[in-house]
């Protein structure tokens, strides 16, 4: 049998951790990794490996958590043949471990591949392709099953079970490392992690590793809803490290830890053993009261899910659009005005309060602020928008973006606007840094806008109860595939996204193209104007501002020596035609005035 079909019927135990196992035996932690040892001291794998087959692990997980270029600073040639070694001497250690006159039954050998570390500095796209190569050279060596273990996302693994699925039906299990809280380094719940990747078609198990030591994983799963469909796999830590002489050192809790993992088996886990801080010793018992019926494969126990009435209270949607319908068609055909003002790049933010209190008389539905556009430090979006609320009474919404925050820090930046009452955000990826200053700054990225818009979504199911958030993302008309910018409005809505602020538009064949996205995703799209003041303001935005395209037309309607107000008056003209010939679709319009320039609106729109 396959490790699927022994899991229909079967508790599996796995074995333990090998990292803090290996560093007890040859003292090596923390000075040299324990992968190298696959090519370096291939007898000391066999040995780890021989001691919890012995202790009765029925899955031995490879030496190859931290087998990647980062981790072993090493070229991906180098890690493949640490990874076939690490493969080759699994088997051998499964296939030699028994002794003679005891009735073994098989013990299944798992591909065990760890995150690659957070700053390695590789993008999403090498991190994905070097996790296929990882899980090809393991499919090719014959493993029983690839894990995936202690991530903290989903997302960056769903292209990799893809492919490998695709190429070789090896099963596939995904562990996710959440800590007493239930939240991963990257933000998302055990629960969202789970469900997320039980989802997914191409991955066979689904579980919780690391983190966390036994006591708290299991008060996790009490609250957790493991039956998914899928095996489960649960692999708590011994208990909590202590730093002695200058290491991490686990206590001893093999009684606790047993104790524990009765009461987890009994919620209904598939595969249970132990991670950091477990040993051979922590197995042999496990498998003892496997042998004695105190720990039984048992049914997963369902945990429903709390229901709330977790519609937004208010947002600057509210009573302008209702489901399945534009604002053209209610409220009296009155269209959503969004307006953004960009903080200042100083202290100095009279100019910047001057133009609210206009917009205040303006009677607009949300004003927006920019996150640090162009990779340009300016004051902080959610700051700015709510000393902005304070002193006028606006409806405000801060842009964030991923460039220059990870998830812990986004989830802290949403949590405390949500305190301030601001509940309304655009969610974009946002611009890098520009090349002089990379040196010295390095974006984040931790995530794309989808990747944050499913952070968010988390957050308004499990924290935001009965007054979540509203967000939106941004849309790129002008950009050269319509089909993927297509793809990932479709994306962003499934992630919860309510509605899209548009590029500015300048010509009916960019108006043409939103009015098409709208046609095939349903959007509530709130189509970007910008009324250019000037031929020098118009040039500069056309050559130095990505994103925005602005035919030759259009330029060549300003004066060369033109006046500041002829300079106004042609770029008010020029917004009244954009109205006009997206009425049709245009659920509302978002207007970013260069200079802040916001009297113009008056101009513009009733």
């Amino acid at each position: 049998m396959n490790i699927l079909e022994s899991l229909r019927d079967k508790l599996l135990v796995a074995d333990g951790a090998f990292g803090t196992c290996y560093a007890g035996m040859y003292g090596e932690r923390g000075t040299v990794a324990p992968e190298l040892a696959n090519m370096g001291h291939p007898e000391r794998v066999l040995e780890i490996h021989k001691e919890y087959v012995k202790a009765g692990a029925g899955i031995i997980r490879t030496n190859t958590f931290a087998a990647n270029t980062a981790s072993l600073d090493a070229d991906m040639d180098y890690v493949i043949s640490n990874v076939r070694a690490a493969v080759k001497l699994a088997k051998q250690a499964v296939a030699e471990a028994g002794e003679p006159g005891i009735d073994r039954k098989k013990a299944y050998v798992a591909g065990d591949i760890g995150p690659i570390p957070a700053d390695a500095g590789l993008t999403l796209n090498e991190r994905v392709s070097q996790y296929k190569l990882l899980g090809e050279a393991m499919q090719d060596m014959g493993v029983d099953i690839i894990w995936f273990e202690t991530f903290p996302e989903f997302n960056v693994l769903e292209p990799v079970v893809k492919q490998l699925k695709a190429r070789k039906d090896t099963p596939v299990m995904v562990s996710f490392c959440v800590n007493q809280f239930g939240y991963s380094n990257c933000g998302f719940s055990a629960r969202a992690l789970l469900s997320q990747a039980a989802a997914n078609s191409d991955v066979d198990c689904v579980g919780l590793n690391c983190g966390v030591g036994p006591y708290h994983m299991l008060q996790l799963l009490k609250k957790l809803d493991i039956d998914c469909g899928k095996p489960v796999s649960i692999m708590p830590n011994a208990g909590y490290p202590k730093f002695t002489q200058s290491r991490l050192v686990f206590n001893d809790n093999k009684e606790g830890f047993i104790d524990k993992i009765q009461d987890i088996a009994a919620l209904g886990a598939d595969i249970i053993g132990g991670c950091c801080g477990t040993n051979p010793e922590y197995i042999r018992q496990i498998k003892e009261s496997v042998k004695k019926g105190d720990i039984v494969k048992a049914a997963k126990v369902h945990v429903e899910k709390q229901q709330f009435d977790n519609a937004p209270k208010d947002n600057f949607l509210k009573g302008r659009l209702k489901s399945g319908e534009t604002a053209v068609k209610n409220a009296g055909g009155h269209k959503l005005i969004a307006v953004e003002l960009a903080p200042p790049v100083d202290v100095n933010d009279q100019k910047l309060l001057d133009a609210a209190h206009i917009l205040k008389q303006s009677h607009v539905d949300v004003v927006t602020f920019p996150d640090s556009p162009s990779g340009r430090t300016r004051a902080d979006s959610i700051l700015m928008a709510e000393k902005v609320h304070k002193e006028t009474g606006l409806r405000v919404m801060p842009h964030l973006c991923c460039r220059d925050k990870n998830a812990i820090a986004i989830r802290g930046s949403v949590l405390g606007a949500q305190l301030n009452g601001i509940k309304d955000f655009l969610v974009i990826t946002g611009d890098p840094v520009p090349v002089m200053f990379r040196q010295t700054t390095r974006s984040v990225f931790n995530f794309d806008s989808v990747g944050m818009m499913k952070l968010l979504q988390t957050m308004n199911e499990e924290v935001f109860i009965g007054d979540k958030i509203t967000y939106g993302g941004a849309i790129n008309q002008n950009r050269i595939n319509t089909k993927f910018e297509i793809d990932r409005i479709k994306r962003k809505l499934e992630a919860g996204a309510e509605f899209f602020l548009s590029q500015p538009v300048f010509s009916r064949e960019q108006a043409q193209i939103l009015r098409d996205m709208k046609a095939e995703t349903g959007a509530t799209i709130l189509v970007g104007i910008m009324p250019l003041v000037s031929r020098r303001n118009a040039l500069f935005m056309k050559n130095e501002m990505a994103g925005i395209e602005i035919p030759d037309e259009i330029i060549d309607r300003y004066g060369e020596n033109a006046t500041r107000q002829e300079g106004e008056d042609c770029g008010i003209q020029i917004a009244r035609e954009i109205l006009d010939y997206t009425a049709d679709f245009a659920d509302g319009y978002y207007f970013s005035f260069p200079f802040n320039r916001v009297h113009m609106l008056a101009h513009i729109v009733d």
